[in-house]
């Protein structure tokens, strides 16, 4: 039930204001924090939280920043042998601002991230890993390898479009499941508003798939979740929960999805485990701290 995340490893500064600058804005900041971050180590600390046996591939800088992210990613239970240190390049970072709201603005830099090259993944041992997961914040081409590699070895391929980039559309056909949010959806299937009813989300979905057998899962907010099919789709409502930082839930929503489609969970209970897992997660302050861990995610579904 191994689950094998290449992606990216930041250093975050969140500030929190009252409400989020408009351009050109000066805001007073209410206070900063620095979180373990980036997409990659999110949804790696999200799938090892659940129980899944848990490798990281990437890259942090050859500094103290790089070296404090590793250890405290094997603090969380995740194997970082494959976190590469590359001297003379920064650790990436991200920039975080989050309104009393729990709405939030984020510029990332990508630093040691985006040096992670084919050769390197290509060369990697996968035997063992059930499912691979991926995100847009380390280069398409190593991803690329990554999925092209996995195929041999009969692993679950996994796509968490984001951001949404062009280059991302080029990885769809090897993808099994693909995933994204209201705003990925529109970006990808060319719309000139987001989706909303599952109706509408299943029509824009379908326009992405490559193969019959392909999934697409959508995120919806607060509304829940579609998974989509070719020939049917469900919608797994949403959790009424009071948010205070959404930073990372649709990270946790990935690592948590993996974490149970490696565990041999059935599409549906999978999903709506991982929809847990994200609600969990929007009550708490930080990306990765905020993680629930399966025993969490179980109770909270009892309830």
């Amino acid at each position: 039930m191994t689950v094998f995340v290449l992606g990216s490893i930041n250093l975050d500064a969140v500030a929190r204001v009252d409400d989020l600058p408009r351009p050109g804005e000066t805001v007073a900041g209410l206070s900063l924090e620095l979180f373990l971050g980036g997409k990659g180590a999110n949804q790696a600390v999200a799938a090892a939280r659940m129980g899944a046996p848990t490798r990281l591939m990437g890259a942090v800088g050859g500094d103290e920043s790089g070296r404090n992210l590793k250890a405290k990613l094997a603090g969380y239970g995740v194997q970082v042998a494959d976190v590469m240190e590359l001297d003379g390049v920064a650790t990436g970072q991200a920039h975080v601002w989050v309104a009393k709201s729990a709405e939030n603005m984020i510029v990332v830099t990508a630093g040691a991230n985006a040096r992670v090259t084919p050769q390197q993944v290509s060369a990697t041992p996968l035997e063992g890993q059930r499912v691979l997961l991926c995100q847009l914040e380390t280069p398409p081409t190593a991803i690329e390898a990554l999925f092209r590699t996995g195929a041999s070895k009969g692993a679950l391929r996994v796509l968490n479009a984001a951001p949404a980039l062009p280059q991302g559309a080029a990885l769809f056909p090897l993808t099994d499941i693909l995933i994204l949010n209201q705003t990925e959806l529109a970006t990808y299937a060319k719309l000139d508003r987001e989706p909303v009813r599952l109706e509408e989300v299943s029509i824009a979905a379908r326009k992405l798939m490559s193969r019959p057998d392909q999934i697409i899962i959508v995120t919806l907010g607060s509304a829940g979740v579609a998974a989509v099919r070719r020939d049917e789709a469900f919608l797994i409502e949403g959790k009424k929960v009071k948010a205070i930082d959404t930073v990372g839930a649709g990270d946790c929503f990935c690592g948590a999805l993996a974490a149970a489609l490696a565990g041999n969970i059935d599409l549906r209970d999978a999903v709506e485990m991982a929809n847990a897992a994200a609600a969990l997660s929007v009550q708490k302050a930080g990306a990765a701290p905020s993680m629930p861990s399966r025993r969490e995610v179980e109770v909270f579904l009892e309830s």
